[in-house]
């Protein structure tokens, strides 16, 4: 691994980010109810890893789930599924109170209304 492949993905990232920061603020005038910013960027991110490579992690979850499902191994595809959804969504519950900790107490931790569903 070469300092110029990973200024590379540094490069990448960095415009990865910016762009799910740019869709998330656009989408939330139609995001009251959903996080479409998230979704939509989750979609362009599976597409992306679809043809070309992607911007998210979510598109390397749904690539690996579909490998998964391509093999024929349905049943491990299916529990790398309910695993990254149980696992994650605790694991962000336990680092959203360990960031109130660290805030004193506050509940909002999130930069963008949208992102915090607590409130």
């Amino acid at each position: 691994m070469s300092f110029t492949t990973c200024l590379i993905v540094m490069i990448g990232g960095a415009f990865g980010t910016l762009a799910r920061y740019l869709v998330s603020a656009v989408a939330l005038p139609i995001s009251d109810r959903l996080p479409w910013g998230t979704i939509l960027i989750n979609m362009s991110g599976s597409l992306l890893i679809g043809v070309c490579g992607g911007y998210t992690t979510f598109s390397s979850f749904s690539l690996q789930t579909l490998d998964l499902m391509r093999q024929g191994a349905l049943t491990r595809a299916l529990v790398n599924v309910a695993a990254s959804i149980v696992l994650c969504s605790g694991a962000v519950a336990v680092g959203h109170q360990l960031a109130a900790l660290m805030n004193g107490g506050a509940q909002a931790v999130a930069q963008l209304p949208i992102e915090e569903e607590a409130s």
